[in-house]
């Protein structure tokens, strides 16, 4: 049986939550994803504090730069500074194409910037090429240890 990867979407539209859940249901892999509703809730679950005490550690993270309460970009800053989920590869997912959103997103280490909307056949394709590189093919970075 295939190792269950753990996907993380932070997201605070219903509709795009829904359409991601709709394409990873369609990969057919052992993938779980988790929804963090903005920043703080994501900063919650990756540090596995309050209600996500008991969360897994995301193989990869999809992340929105607008949300309310607190910014993708900060999430990203806040998360590379933690030693222990440094490597964890982060998918930029956002509406804006500002070239000083992209350029932060990258010097901050963001993996990869894709701006939505994008079409649902594109995003189907874009969420299977991720399963395929990130989730399947490419080695994920080593758990900490307990």
């Amino acid at each position: 049986m295939p190792e269950l990867i753990h996907v993380l979407l932070v997201e605070d539209h219903p509709a795009d939550v829904a359409l991601t859940r709709k394409a990873f249901a369609r990969l057919g892999t052992a993938t779980q994803l988790h929804v963090a509703l903005n920043g703080l809730e994501a900063m919650a679950f990756l540090q596995q504090t309050g209600r996500f005490a008991q969360a897994p550690r995301p193989d990869i993270v999809l992340l929105d730069l607008n949300m309310p309460r607190m910014g993708g970009l900060e999430v990203l800053d806040q998360v590379r500074a933690i030693p222990s989920l440094s490597l964890i590869p982060f998918i930029i997912l956002t509406t804006s194409a500002a070239p000083s959103d992209v350029g932060r997103a990258y010097s901050l280490g963001a993996n990869s910037y894709v701006v939505k909307p994008v079409k649902y056949n594109d995003f189907l394709d874009l969420i299977q090429t991720l399963d395929t590189y990130w989730l399947q093919t490419s080695q994920r970075p080593p758990r900490p240890g307990p």
